[in-house]
């Protein structure tokens, strides 16, 4: 797997894996996220990314969304707490109306009032259709407990009341302050040879200044478990339950991954859904959470079921738990444990849109590309102590912090 890797005259990365494929795909990364933001910001990264479509210097918003797709190609866009991320397929020959369209919406973006008013009312929109799903909810309400008071606990979407505050000016501010050269990565996967992509990469996006960001992120500190219980007019019951973790550059991060995927990962025979479905069939779903983040991390298990059931699901959850922190791994177990995970990250990498947005995350964060066959070994270096010991650490009963919403 061969990654080329160019750095712009002004800063920004770029890094390309060639394909025979006819279908291309590129992305923009900017390291910046909800995060970032000011406690009266909150949301203002998540309206940046909907506003930059709504118009610019030479484009109207209709002309922006239909560049790419008159030739069937498709651009998108997301949002995360540390990252902002601009991004299309299309056919390997429209490389150069990619960068055309993107650097034009990154860099020249004149936020009309009109569509500023527009967008504000559709985000609000979105919280609300978020607020109908508990499942959904919970999710951010427990990063709020999780990292109290630190940006990493805000809601991406903001709320109606600051979303009303923001103008041009302040989009304008922060996209200065934030979206910085150094903090920009252009990620490709296609058919183009890579002096030519230079090329293009130089001719849209050197001109844009250099520079690198002002404030620097605070890592969450001083957390206390907590135990919370809110009633909605629900008829399930939603529980999670979880702690703080480890980071993205921790060096046990691979064994906290074996560890999440063995308790309750994508896979059917995870131990909670065979214990708390397939067993008992107390709920439909039950998944757990690793989420890693430049300086921490949360790892987490959620489910919904009948309120009569939730004490049982805890009661087996804590079982599970208890296990893998008392109970070694066989060397049988641990091996059918290392292939499973390198089959679903080597899985996940036959989409090479998702191998490109992996690539450009890497570049960002590490500056450094990792290959599959350095994940798999990565993997295949985890030990059945290690296991024992991360979630001796990790799942210790007394640092679990745990959200219930209960039917009223």
């Amino acid at each position: 797997m061969m990654y080329h890797r160019h750095r712009l005259s002004n800063g920004i990365r770029l890094i390309h894996r060639p394909t025979a494929s006819p279908v291309a795909h590129c992305g923009l990364i900017i390291n910046a996220g909800s995060r970032d933001e000011k406690p009266e910001e909150q949301g203002l990264a998540h309206f940046i990314e909907h506003v930059i479509f709504k118009g610019t210097r030479k484009r109207k918003s209709f002309h922006i969304l239909s560049h790419m797709e008159n030739v069937g190609g498709e651009i998108n866009a997301y949002t995360s707490k540390e990252e902002t991320c601009i991004y299309g397929s299309f056919m390997h020959p429209y490389y150069e109306r990619w960068f055309d369209i993107v650097a034009d919406i990154s860099f020249h973006s004149s936020f009309p009032d009109k569509e500023l008013i527009k967008e504000k009312e559709i985000i609000i929109d979105e919280i609300n259709a978020y607020k109908d799903s508990p499942a959904e909810q919970i999710l951010d309400d427990f990063d709020e407990i999780i990292f109290d008071g630190h940006p990493l606990g805000r809601n991406i979407l903001g709320t109606p009341k600051h979303l009303k505050t923001f103008d041009r000016q302040k989009i304008k501010t922060f996209i200065e302050k934030n979206h910085v050269a150094h903090e920009l990565v252009i990620c490709s996967i296609g058919r183009i040879d890579f002096p030519k992509l230079i090329r293009l990469a130089e001719r849209y996006f050197g001109d844009f200044p250099t520079g690198t960001r002002q404030q620097n992120r605070q890592p969450p500190t001083h957390y206390l478990p907590r135990q919370k219980m809110v009633h909605q007019q629900n008829h399930q019951a939603h529980c999670i339950t979880g702690n703080q973790a480890y980071d993205l550059s921790h060096e046990r991060k691979t064994a906290l991954s074996l560890l999440n995927n063995i308790l309750g990962g994508p896979g059917l025979t995870s131990r909670l859904n065979m214990s708390v479905r397939e067993k008992h069939g107390f709920c439909y779903h039950i998944e757990s959470m690793y989420q890693p983040y430049s300086d921490s991390g949360i790892v987490s298990v959620y489910f919904g079921t009948d309120p009569g059931y939730v004490d049982k699901t805890i009661s087996l959850i804590s079982k599970e738990l208890s296990r893998l922190r008392n109970h070694k791994l066989g060397s049988l177990q641990l091996q059918r444990a290392r292939n499973q995970l390198c089959g679903q990250v080597n899985i996940a990498h036959e989409s090479n849109l998702n191998e490109m947005l992996f690539i450009g995350k890497r570049i960002l964060h590490f500056d450094n590309p990792e290959t599959l066959a350095e994940i798999n070994q990565h993997i295949g270096s985890v030990t059945a102590p290690e296991l024992l010991e991360v979630a001796n650490e990790i799942f210790d009963p007394i640092k679990m912090s745990f959200l219930t919403y209960k039917p009223s």
